[in-house]
């Protein structure tokens, strides 16, 4: 049970929160109020540790970079390998199964043991695994690790126990599949060609069996030898010295013959009554030129040769295409009888593998289908039609068709959205799939008891939006949406245009998503955002455009009267729409844009009247504008809210605050403005000697100010500033505008180790250039205006799946790592020295190592002669969020309010006035102003929460959804249901107020509302940062959920913040991983682990304890099919291929023991019990280990009992035994 009792207002050191920590309490510029009565809040947190722990749940997408195939032709289950040592099992729709060696090392073949439920990887470090698919998690059973030799090629025989290994040597190994151990049986390369070959015939290429006689083993051999080698005899019966190298070998099924691949692009036939040439030799694709020569061919690099009952045998192979065209598509050939199929492919083939009716290799193997593994994708052709249609895949394989951007996962929807958004996204599916059904059906799924309503929504670097059914731990595409039919085509002669139409400029950066009301918001990279709403039906529509100016000038002049009487935020009511739907806000901290010419959009939106499908349809557009040449700062924040019709964002520049409903713009201000006169850190004060004056919204810190870290701990009324100073934001000292020399202070200079591509971008480093450069000439030097190379948006977008930098876990790696690093992640431009450089020369070593050093200790040194370092120090809106909440101490009832997070670690609470009334809203306008109340944490804000004072988690207002074009009831559908869920409405019991949850990325902080009291604070990390926190509920109750940027996943309850799980997840955090972590509700999370598969976890014990039940089962139990009768003359002509024993031959009876120095058995886990000790955390360990002792004690105590009961009724028995006995003794049997 925790108790708190509401502190009086402004006595702090009362706060559990005031010995640790920052002016964490209230408003800087508020008046004293009337003391409250104090109130006990009891809180009853029922997390406890044993309630978390972490393990991996289920992997979709695309396996990443594969390299092997395979297939179990009864068990009907396709495994694919990867070059990160992955391998994905896949049978029916959500029988979806991945697993990881632990080498990581790339997997170069897979052979299944047809219907044994196993599997066998050969991996790069010449390792041999055995892995059991008998268990939902499958597990490595035994492992072979080759010593002197590498592996090239291995083949196991359909019902065999025996494993031949080719190696790079030319030699062929045997192993045991039942024990892993190497057989003594070893046919030497050497032995294998005639002694009077003087060249080493190369690496093993092939193995294989004849189908006539199982004791006959087919060698290929790279150079272009082939040598059939008699088991029995342990001699070779032919060899066959070919001009072309082989890659790959194929039996007829009577085995008569068999084909070769070659390097030339040429297929040959072999006749094993004549092997001295080959029967034929065929260029596919070869043409004859004018000479008489064929043209040169790429090499087939497979080729399959299946025979078929009813028709001509099929030979598929890949490659072969001749030289005379470059950058030809790469193809696959189907040859039936004299007819010649070529199907071009998206993406280079890796592997193909053709699907037989039979395992078995000696009866005709009636292919039905083709599995093709390319680079990115997998394809299915079914064989039984001409025109070879390709099956429809029933896998998310297209997850990467455009590279993700941004990741959203929304648990516990609403049940009716998922088959609302399906039966609008089928519609646009593509056609001309094949009627049969997907011929990969193997094992068993059924939906969990455990299940409820997810959806994932990926964002892409082509402006698309996906929306995925993600329910019961499967993935499925519901509908996709196309963000960019918003916009005009840019055209290569509109001059920025050129630049945009090589690059992604309609590239996801982040999306905000109500389920209930339907409404979305997605925020793109060339500084727009787009609003839809959802509806049924289609619809004639245009666009309204807004346009924004949300920028800071930093050469305009204003003098005091003008900044007095033009503040640098309009009303709502002076922002009425236009006829033409164009809207400018101006510049915070400047006069007017009316005579820019820069003072346009990245893109042009439509501004004609389009036909909209059903589904959802753009209604307003958000851009913010170029300015003096510069592009705007790309969007750091979004949050918008249905109920009041509003939508909010921010960037590196300051806050905008759009009413959607009436299509204005109602607050444009730069993030310093938003603090009026209670900023704590008094910034870009007015020096008392100059009236020299400067228009900006950079944040600079007051003078003689201590390091960041040192302010942050102390409260507001703690500092003393000069009374003669003031809070001008347009004014700046005289030191600092004749330093004023350029785009980037000598901070930035430091930085440019740490930039990507060009340009360093961060929401938490407070930095961002603005303004025109400045090339000092003389006493008034020209202007000169300059675009400069890699600057957003004319860059190429930052996929997600593309990244691949380290993140630093400590801050003995140097804070300017850490800034780039979160440049990149969060999207907001900063300006690297090379430009700085190109624009001016500025000598900056006066002030290089006072610099260096401040970046290193991560402090900010006000003193006027350096506070021009931080001339563009700006403090970015990190995060936003709408709800009804306590602007000020005086307020006794709850308002909506905007609460902004900034990268300073600063909390900004913005009241707004919204009329109730339906009609009223939709004309009078919404106020909203800055309030002073200003709350404080160490880092950059990520998240802001709401508790009632219950503990239960504070949902946002929401508008019910309506679909405005509906038919029916027109007045009826006008009207908005709201929902609000007012803190104060269920907790009569406990009064007024609500609690606010706020984490940074250093520490996490629960303050009462309305006395703005820090009641718990926990600091988070020290060595490293947060990346991403969410406050989600888990068992019935709520809590903070963190992922740090050295890997570490973190839980703290609520509202204590007690530690409940800290977990070691990733050591090695990418920028990928960092870019597109996300929590949900239910204990989910998710990440994309590669540019192609997204990752989901749980972080919940519960659902650890469910998954095995939410699993498919790879493995069915199914009766071989029978060989067919081959009868007695193909039984007695054919060979006797039954009566061969491998046991006799490799067996360690007859052959020995192979040689311990060549390869070493490592034994693996055992099975499914070693999976769940492997996949338990400590805590799950001693809690499992507690609850057996418990119950085992219970045991023992119930069969003592038991004992002593069985003891008692013994010597009653015994007793009335004797006595029975002593009274019939002397009796005779007829008296009885």
């Amino acid at each position: 049970m925790k108790k708190f009792r509401k502190v009086l207002d402004g006595l702090t050191t009362s706060s559990p929160g005031g010995s640790i920590g920052s002016p964490s309490g209230g408003s800087a510029a508020g008046t004293p109020t009337a003391t409250p009565t104090p109130k006990e809040i009891e809180i009853q947190e029922t997390l406890v540790s044993e309630n978390f722990q972490l393990c991996k749940t289920v992997r979709h997408g695309f396996p990443y970079q594969p390299t092997a195939l395979a297939f179990d032709p009864v068990q009907k289950i396709l495994a694919i390998g990867s070059r990160t040592g992955g391998v994905r099992i896949l049978g029916r729709p959500g029988v979806d199964c991945y697993c990881q060696h632990e080498s990581g090392a790339a997997v170069l073949q897979l052979q299944f043991l047809i219907n044994e439920g196993a599997l066998v990887t050969a991996c790069a470090d010449d390792t041999l695994h055995l892995w059991n698919l008998r268990q939902r998690r499958p597990a490595v059973l035994h492992s072979l690790k080759f010593n002197r030799e590498r592996i090239t090629f291995c083949h196991l025989p359909f019902q065999s126990k025996w494993l031949y290994v080719g190696t790079e040597r030319g030699n062929t190994h045997i192993v045991n599949i039942e024990s892993f151990i190497l057989s003594g049986y070893v046919i030497m390369w050497n032995k294998a060609i005639e002694l009077s070959t003087k060249t080493h015939p190369g690496p093993v290429v092939h193995l294989s069996d004849s189908p006539k006689d199982e004791g006959k083993l087919l060698i290929g051999f790279e150079s272009g030898t082939i040598v059939q080698w008699d088991l029995r005899l342990k001699k070779a019966d032919f060899r066959i010295y070919y001009d072309e190298a082989i890659h790959s070998v194929s039996w007829h099924h009577e085995g008569k013959q068999f084909m070769c691949s070659h390097s030339d692009g040429s297929l040959s036939i072999w006749n094993l009554r004549n092997t001295t040439k080959p029967f034929q030799v065929t260029f596919p694709h070869g043409k004859i030129q004018k000479d008489g020569r064929k043209e040169s061919c790429k090499p087939i690099l497979k080729v399959e040769y299946k025979t078929s009952r009813n028709s001509e045998p099929f030979v598929i192979f890949s490659g072969g295409l001749s030289y005379d065209k470059a950058g030809r598509r790469p193809t696959l050939t189907i040859m039936h009888g004299k007819a010649i199929t070529v199907l071009e492919m998206d993406y280079p083939i890796v592997e193909f593998m053709a699907l037989c009716e039979t395992p078995y290799n000696n009866e005709v193997q009636e292919p039905y289908a083709v599995v093709v593994l390319l680079e990115k994708d997998l394809i299915v052709v079914d064989l039984t039609q001409s025109n070879f249609p390709v099956f429809e895949n029933p896998y998310p394989m297209d997850i990467h068709e455009s590279p993700v951007t941004c990741t959203a996962y929304f648990a516990d929807c609403p049940p009716d959205i998922i088959p609302i958004l399906y039966s609008i996204g089928v519609k646009h599916k593509k056609t001309g799939y094949s009627q049969k059904e997907w011929p990969v059906g193997g094992g068993t799924w059924t939906l969990g008891s455990h299940t409820y309503p997810e959806i994932i929504i990926t964002g892409h670097a082509d402006g698309s939006i996906k929306f995925w059914d993600a329910s019961a731990i499967t993935l499925q595409m519901l509908y996709k949406l196309k963000t960019s039919k918003a916009f005009l085509k840019p055209k290569p002669s509109e001059g920025r245009a050129a630049d945009l139409v090589e690059d992604d400029p309609f590239a996801i950066q982040m999306v905000s998503w109500c389920p209930q009301s339907r409404i979305f918001c997605v925020v793109g990279i060339s500084a727009h955002i787009i609003l839809y709403r959802f509806s049924k039906y289609e619809a004639n529509t245009q666009i309204v455009s807004l346009e924004v100016r949300l920028r800071c000038e930093a050469e305009d002049v204003i003098s005091p009267s003008e900044n007095e009487n033009n503040p640098c935020f309009t009303e709502s009511g002076s922002h009425s729409p236009q006829p033409h739907h164009h809207q400018h806000a101006a510049s915070p901290g400047s006069g007017t844009t009316e005579g820019n010419k820069d003072s346009n959009p990245c893109l042009k939106v439509k501004d004609r009247m389009v036909r909209v499908p059903p589904g959802y349809q753009a209604e307003l557009v958000i851009q913010l504008l170029w300015a003096d040449g510069e592009p705007p700062q790309q969007i750091t924040s979004l949050d918008v809210n249905s109920a009041y019709g509003l939508l909010a964002f921010g960037n590196c520049n300051g806050l905008a605050v759009v009413d959607y409903l009436q299509k204005t713009i109602l607050l444009c201000m730069s993030t310093l403005d938003l603090y009026g006169a209670a900023d704590p850190y008094q910034r870009l004060t007015r020096s008392p000697r100059r009236n020299r004056q400067s228009t900006s919204g950079l944040t600079e810190l007051s003078d003689n100010q201590q390091s960041i870290d040192t302010d942050r701990s102390k409260s507001p009324t703690s500092v003393h500033y000069s009374t003669s100073l003031h809070n001008d934001p347009r004014v700046l000292p005289e030191p600092v505008v004749s330093l004023r020399a350029s785009h980037c202070s000598p901070v930035f200079y430091l930085l440019d180790n740490d930039h990507v591509n060009g340009h360093c971008t961060s929401p938490t480093s407070q930095s961002c250039s603005t303004g025109k450069p400045r090339v000092p000439m003389g006493p008034e030097g020209p202007r000169l205006t300059r675009r400069g190379p890699g600057r957003p948006p004319f860059r190429k977008a930052q996929s997600a799946a593309c990244m691949e930098i380290s993140l630093p876990v400590s801050h003995t790696e140097g804070y300017a790592s850490r800034r780039a690093m979160l440049q990149q992640l969060h999207g907001v431009a900063m300006y690297s020295h090379d430009e700085h450089h190109a624009t001016a020369p500025y000598c900056w070593s006066e002030r290089a190592a006072a610099t260096e050093s401040r970046e290193n200790s991560f402090s900010r040194s006000r003193s006027s002669s350096v506070s021009s370092i931080d001339r563009d120090t700006k403090e970015a809106v990190t995060t936003l969020q709408f709800g009804e909440s306590y602007a000020r101490k005086s307020d006794t009832l709850p308002t909506p309010c905007l609460w902004v997070g900034t990268s300073l670690g600063m909390v900004l609470l913005i009241p707004m006035s919204i009329p109730t009334d339906h009609e009223e809203r939709m004309e009078e306008p919404v106020t909203i102003g800055p309030s002073g109340t200003v709350l404080m944490l160490k880092g950059s804000v990520l998240r802001i929460s709401f508790l009632d004072c219950m503990g239960a988690l504070i949902q946002s207002p929401y508008e019910v959804w309506r679909d405005l074009n509906a038919h029916e009831d027109p007045d009826r559908m006008r009207r908005r249901k709201l929902v609000h869920i007012s803190p104060s409405s269920s907790q009569h019991t406990c009064g007024e107020g609500h609690l606010a949850v706020v984490c940074s990325e250093k520490q996490a902080k629960v303050f009462l509302m309305p006395s703005q009291s820090c009641l718990f604070v926990h600091n988070i990390t020290e060595s490293s940062f947060v990346l991403r926190a969410d406050v989600v509920s888990v068992c019935n109750s709520v809590c903070l959920a963190c992922f740090c940027a050295n890997g570490h996943v973190m839980t703290l309850s609520l509202p204590s913040l007690r530690p409940l799980l800290d977990v070691n997840y990733l050591p090695l955090a990418d920028m990928r991983i960092a870019r597109t972590f996300c929590f949900t509700h239910g204990g989910q999370a998710l990440y994309l682990s590669s540019p192609t598969e997204i990752q989901r976890i749980t972080y919940s014990q519960e659902m650890c304890d469910n998954l095995q039940e939410m699993l498919g089962e790879l493995f069915t139990p199914i009766e071989t099919p029978e060989a067919q009768n081959r009868g007695f003359l193909k039984g007695f002509f054919g060979g006797n291929s039954h009566n061969f024993d491998r046991e006799e031959l490799f067996g360690e009876a007859a052959a020995g023991k192979g040689s311990r120095s060549l390869a070493q058995h490592i034994p693996g886990q055992a099975g499914m019990e070693g999976m769940k000790v492997a996949a338990c955390g400590v805590v799950g360990d001693l809690a499992r280990a507690r609850i057996a002792l418990d119950e085992r004690g219970q045991r023992l105590g119930e069969l003592e009992e038991r004992t002593a009961l069985m003891m008692t009724s013994a010597e009653t028995f015994s007793k009335h035994a004797h006595e029975v006995m002593l009274k019939c003794k002397d009796k005779k049997w007829y008296q009885l």
